[in-house]
This record gives C-alpha cells, structure tokens and sequence, in this order.
C-alpha cells in the first residue's frame, strides 16, 4: 500500500515558516514535532523566509556582540597608526627640509 501524498495550503506553510523562525529548535526537531518531512519544511524556508521574523537567538547575539568589540578595536587600532603616521610624515618632513 502507498502513502497518500499530503497537500498543505499556502497559508499553512507560511505559518509553519514563521512558526520555525520564532523557535530555538533545530529543522529536524519542528520538523518531527509537526510530523512534516524535513526536507518539505526547508523547502519552504527558501520559499517563504522573512528574515524580520527571526530573533536574534542569545548564542548568535554573544557572537555578533564579540564581533564588535573586536571591530572596535580594530578601528581603534587603526586611528592609532594613522595618527603615529601622521606624526612620522611631519618629522621626516621637517628632517628632510635643507638646513641653511
């Protein structure tokens, strides 16, 4: 005996979408949890993802928060030796100048 394929209508599946985007379980998990193949549940994450939906999950948001401090520092760091280099012109400027 074969399966009967099911037919899920078009605002189900945007609420199954917007229903994984809210969650902090993996695919497979909701996709099990909602008896939905999680092959079919990923293709319509492609289909119908809105990115606004999704928070900001506290793993990603430690990341995202360690990527900026070391930005920061980065551009700190950069101020700095433009400043020193700066400095180094208007030496080797005023060094290089001719005495008479």
């Amino acid at each position: 005996m074969t399966k009967q394929r099911q037919h899920y209508n078009e605002e189900f599946k945007k609420k199954a979408v917007q229903y994984v985007q809210e969650q902090t379980k993996t695919l497979p998990e909701i996709a099990e949890e909602m008896q939905i193949p999680a092959g079919t549940l990923k293709n319509w994450m492609t289909k119908y993802r809105s990115f606004e939906n999704e928070p900001v999950i506290t793993a990603n948001a430690e990341k995202l928060r360690e990527m900026e401090a070391k930005l920061k520092a980065s551009e700190r760091e950069k101020k700095d030796l433009e400043e020193e280099l700066a400095i180094l012109k208007k030496a080797l400027h005023i060094f290089s100048k001719e005495k008479n």
